[in-house]
C-alpha cells in the first residue's frame, strides 16, 4: 500500500485524581483527567462508573464510540454533498459493546451506528442509503480498529 500523506494528532491527558496519597491503594485515587489539545476547550474525563469513575465525565469508551460516529457522519455528509443528496438533519445514537476478559482486561466487540438522516424531497433515497457503506469504507477511525462497526441507517425525506 502506498501512502499519500501523513498526519500527526497530539493530545495531552493530565491526571487530576491525586487525592493526596497518589496510587497508594486502589480506592485511594480518582480516575479523573483532563483531555486537551492546543487552545481547544478541555474535556473532563474519567473511567466509566463501572471502574470507579465519575459518571459526569467522558469515559475513554464513550469517546471511542463518539469518534467512530463523528467520523462516519463527516464522511457521510461529504459523500452526500458530492453526490447530490441534500441532508438537512443527522443524528446518530451509536452504541458499543465491550467485554471484560478473565485477566481484567477487555476489548470492544462491536459498535452499532444508528444514524437518522433527513434529506430534502429532491434527493435520491436509494443513493442516501448506499452512501453509508461508502462512508464506512472511508472512515479513518473505523479503518483503524479490529472490531465490527455496523450501521442501521434510517433515511427520511423532509416534508415540504
Amino acid at each position: 500500500m502506498h501512502y499519500y500523506k501523513s498526519h500527526v494528532f497530539a493530545v495531552t491527558i493530565e491526571w487530576t485524581g491525586n487525592t493526596g496519597t497518589g496510587t497508594s491503594g486502589y480506592r485511594a485515587y480518582e480516575r479523573s483527567h483532563v483531555i486537551s489539545a492546543g487552545t481547544k476547550p478541555s474535556i473532563a474525563g474519567s473511567s466509566d462508573p463501572s471502574f470507579r469513575g465519575d459518571a459526569s465525565c467522558w469515559s475513554p469508551e464513550e469517546l471511542l464510540i463518539a469518534s467512530l460516529a463523528a467520523c462516519h457522519k463527516l464522511w457521510y455528509l461529504h459523500l452526500c454533498s458530492v453526490s447530490g443528496v441534500v441532508v438537512t438533519e443527522y443524528i446518530d445514537r451509536a452504541e458499543g459493546t465491550m467485554v471484560e476478559t478473565e485477566d481484567g482486561g477487555g476489548h470492544f466487540t462491536s459498535v452499532l451506528l444508528r444514524p437518522h438522516v433527513t434529506i430534502d424531497a429532491d434527493s435520491d433515497v436509494e443513493v442516501a442509503k448506499l452512501l453509508h457503506a461508502d462512508a464506512r469504507a472511508k472512515c479513518f477511525i473505523a479503518n483503524s480498529i479490529n472490531f465490527e462497526v455496523g450501521h442501521e441507517a434510517l433515511i427520511r425525506v423532509a416534508v415540504t
